[in-house]
């Protein structure tokens, strides 16, 4: 191994590769490695400006014992920069501490005669770079297991576990899956992977491993806290912050599937408004264009929607419009945009990538010629005519089949950059909408690190109507939350399966609701079942002829039903003082409005270990029912003293209680003090 120092940076060549750790950031870390003479140089997450960085760099020997006992002088160096530092020994092994205490290490088991640690005989190596076709590499980065440890983070993924140790999950994004590669470590360290390849990670037992399958680079970002509190703050630095929620959209917001004209969203707000219930945001859902690509109203069935959205503005409601990245062959625009190369590519085969209701092929935005010739088709049909915000839906992208190595995108090949896609899709409207001096609140089904400083409100994609779905977005949100993206929430009731007149799917709903008046965005959405509602047109085109679901309104789910929600719909109200606190947060610092219970209480054992409850900012701990006719629940309070919000009973920390948790509401307590 030949060590050098580079400005402030480490240099550490072997066998072809150059290795680089620099500082980045508070008592943070970046690592790169290449096979190629030189580095790319993306930035990908890490986009924020930093500080003049200064780091201590030291060079040396030691002395190792070899095989045959006899003692030789091997090369080792080290970098510090604050409160964490590393050690590279001479066969390129990293080893970080945290104040001088080992928190990670690269796992090596190779045999080379000279390795200062147990020699092994597996050839297995700490960064395995292998041929790709078309030049670049697969990558897996392996590292030794921590015994105990506990990992959050990573983004949403739909399953039970909160703590992904000993889960594999897969690095791409998929309708409901999101995948943040940041991830949050008991042990007081948090890591970035900083690659938007498709690939792996597997948080085993016996070791950790990271994989991209086609990339140049290694990038990884590394930093040290004593707290995820702090771990937080030090990653969205670097990262990025959310923007400032603005706090005329705190409230309630409506859409189902679908408005199919502006008269049905019309009537929809003026009878909220007559029955007294503040709108904040109606959402007009997909279909209400021609067809995919055309990016604007079907004026068959929207004939005047800047008068639509006059009315709705003057009854104080927002207005957001779903948009798609999927242009159909028979769109106004897609001879275009194909002959300009503003459209993703197949490797082999036809042109398609998404087949739903035509034959289309989805943007390229990482193209910036994509994004600009999209949002003035988006600027001219649909902002100018008073639209508030966008409705970014299918940005994974959903894709007919999720063969990435069939897709080319501007950047390269999707194999090497496709997690990104999200990211460079809400840019294409986020940057221009504030060159405009709006302030962008754009609801995305998926993002990437760094996707929390475009405005993103992420949700939790098209879910069931279950309850083992219910409690699979609880540890969604808090998880996405310690990604660094605190913009997020759930369709109230799931996406799909759900009868309205089912009283099992009625009581769900109203406990997914109740849950949502904590979750940072309140949104009634879904496809209610049963499919009897004839379509509008017979074209097979259009804003008519495609199907809708039942009303999925407050008042849709019985009189008892909308009592209990326009009861909790006025507690979200009485939030907003404290909503705009947390929101404010959560743009000062990175913290996320759903937090852990080891967020607040990481010195509480017990709190590592809760994975049902939650704590809403710093003062409301919150508790849904997430069982089929439970009428109470256990909650666990950490020391201090809490009050019942409903009943003003007021108990010491330090215990479980039972709660009672009528159908009106849920356990939710607040901190004293």
């Amino acid at each position: 191994m030949n060590f050098a120092k580079e400005n402030q940076a480490l240099i550490c060549r072997r066998q072809g590769e150059t290795l680089r750790i620099e500082p980045w950031g508070k008592d943070a870390l970046r690592v790169r490695a290449t096979m190629h003479p030189e580095f790319t140089n993306h930035a990908w997450a890490l986009t924020e400006p930093l500080e003049e960085q200064k780091a201590e760099i030291t060079i040396g020997e030691i002395a190792c014992k070899t095989n045959d006992d006899s003692i030789r002088m091997v090369p080792v160096a080290g970098i510090r920069n604050g409160r964490i530092s590393a050690a590279v020994n001479h066969g390129g092994v990293i080893t970080f501490f945290r104040d001088g205490v080992q928190i990670l290490r690269e796992d090596f088991r190779n045999y080379d005669g000279s390795i200062t640690r147990e020699s092994h005989c597996l050839k297995r190596v700490n960064r395995e770079w292998k041929a790709y076709p078309g030049g670049d590499y697969q990558l897996k980065v392996r590292f030794e297991p921590n015994d105990g440890e506990k990992i959050f983070g990573m983004g949403q993924y739909q399953q039970p576990y909160m703590d992904m140790k000993g889960c594999v999950l897969e690095l791409a994004q998929k309708n409901s899956q999101t995948s943040v590669p940041f991830m949050v470590s008991s042990m007081g360290y948090g890591m970035l992977w900083n690659n938007p390849a498709v690939g792996r990670v597997a948080f085993g037992k016996n070791g950790t491993e990271w994989e991209a399958s086609c990339t140049k680079d290694m990038d990884y970002w590394i930093t040290v806290s004593d707290a995820p509190k702090g771990l937080l703050e030090n990653y969205t630095a670097v990262s990025g912050r959310c923007p400032m929620m603005p706090s005329e959209v705190m409230g309630f917001w409506q859409c189902k599937l679908r408005y199919r004209t502006q008269e049905e969203v019309l009537n929809v707000a003026r009878k909220y408004s007559d029955l007294g219930i503040q709108l904040d945001v109606i959402i007009i859902d997909f279909f209400h264009w021609t067809v995919q690509g055309d990016w604007k109203f079907d004026e068959k069935y929207w004939p005047d929607p800047k008068a639509m959205v006059e009315e709705l503005h003057r009854m104080g409601i927002k207005v957001i419009v779903s948009v798609w990245p999927s242009v159909d062959r028979r769109s106004e625009n897609f001879a275009e945009m194909a002959e300009r190369g503003l459209l993703m590519r197949t490797e082999r085969g036809a042109m398609q990538t998404y087949d739903y209701q035509g034959d289309c092929v989805c943007i390229d935005p990482t193209n910036p010629e994509t994004r600009a010739y999209v949002w003035e088709k988006c600027k001219s049909h649909y902002y100018d005519l008073g639209i508030d915000y966008f409705w970014l839906d299918n940005s994974e992208p959903d894709l007919g089949s999720y063969d990435f190595d069939n897709y080319r995108y501007y950047l390269g090949p999707a194999m090497s950059c496709s997690c990104i896609y999200p990211q460079y899709y809400s840019r294409a409207y986020d940057e221009p909408m504030r060159k405009l001096g709006a302030q962008p609140v754009n609801l995305l089904r998926s993002g990437w690190a760094g996707s929390q400083k475009y405005g993103n409100v992420l949700w939790s994609g098209d879910v069931p109507s279950s309850w083992e779905s219910m409690r699979d977005q609880i540890q969604a949100g808090l998880n996405i939350g310690l990604a660094g993206i605190p913009w997020w929430n759930t369709d109230i009731g799931g996406f799909m399966e759900g009868n309205v007149n089912d009283p099992d799917f009625r009581e769900l709903l109203v406990r997914w609701y109740e849950w949502a008046v904590f979750q940072p965005v309140m949104r009634l959405h879904g496809d209610r079942e049963p499919f009897t509602i004839p379509p509008l047109d017979t074209r097979d085109w259009g804003g008519g002829y495609l199907h809708t679901g039942q009303d999925n309104e407050m008042w849709s789910y019985g009189k008892e039903n909308f009592e209990i929600m326009k009861r909790n719909y006025e507690l979200r109200k009485s939030l907003k003082p404290y909503l705009e606190k947390i929101f404010a947060e959560a743009h000062q610092n990175g913290s996320p409005l759903m937090r852990t219970m080891f967020y607040e209480f990481p010195e509480d054992p017990v709190c590592w270990e809760a994975t049902d409850q939650y704590m809403f900012g710093p003062d409301y701990l919150v508790a849904p029912v997430l069982t089929s006719g439970a009428r109470s629940r256990e909650v666990y309070l950490p020391a201090g003293q809490w009050k019942d919000i409903r009943s003003g009973e007021i108990f010491p920390g330090g215990q479980a209680v039972t709660a009672d948790a009528p159908l009106e509401s849920i356990p939710v307590f607040m901190k004293i003090g």
